[in-house]
């Protein structure tokens, strides 16, 4: 956490003398107090300075994206970043060139990046974020290789009449299994194992 105390012949003086020394502005700083300082007699005699207190106030979505610019850049893929946020949920959409290097195989360095920019951006947050990290519309086009994949082993679990386990996946991967499966009457859905090994089995109905 980044905060100086510094003075000034006024309050306000002292403000920004602290702003020039953390090279920020006061919108992204909280500001306190500790003496309103004296106006002396003819301002001299007497007199004593304004004293305050100021830190920065750390935005945990700048510092996730710096975290991802950074990465990217040592990968040798760098990227831009659009952020949108909805609520509690943060979504990083990344686009660049070598884009291919930061999804990986069936997306597994996009959701390793995810994971550490979700602890990241929580080390700084009051509250709990949710951090979902997009490229080239990976998500979308991988949720609907999941739905297909759901439909095409449940259509085997019911004609072998055994339970199917697929491969381990993130948490939010699982829950897109169990919702395309959820109105199927012939199978029923659970996760089965612990994270980061955690995966679904799709077992027939008897």
């Amino acid at each position: 956490m980044k905060q100086v105390t510094a003075t000034g012949q006024t309050v306000e003086e002292a403000v920004q003398s602290a702003l020039a020394q953390l090279n920020t502005t006061k919108d992204r700083t909280d500001v306190a107090i500790i003496d309103e300082g004296k106006r002396g007699i003819f301002g001299i005699f007497g007199s004593r300075p304004a004293v305050v207190k100021v830190t920065v106030i750390i935005d945990p979505i700048d510092e996730a994206k710096k975290f991802l610019l950074q990465v990217s850049e040592q990968m040798g893929a760098p990227v831009s970043i659009e952020i949108k946020r909805d609520g509690k949920q943060v979504h990083f959409v990344l686009s660049g060139e070598k884009i291919a290097l930061l999804i990986g195989k069936r997306g597994q360095t996009l959701n390793s990046l995810q994971y550490l920019t979700q602890l990241i951006i929580n080390r700084f947050s009051d509250q709990y974020l949710t951090v979902i990290l997009d490229a080239e519309d990976y998500r979308n086009r991988r949720n609907d290789t999941l739905f297909q994949l759901a439909h095409r082993l449940a259509l085997k679990a019911v004609k072998t009449g055994k339970d199917v386990a697929l491969e381990p996946m993130p948490s939010y991967e699982r829950k897109v299994i169990h919702t395309a499966l959820s109105d199927n009457k012939r199978v029923k859905t659970f996760s089965d194992g612990s994270d980061p090994h955690r995966h679904i089995v799709i077992s027939p109905v008897k």
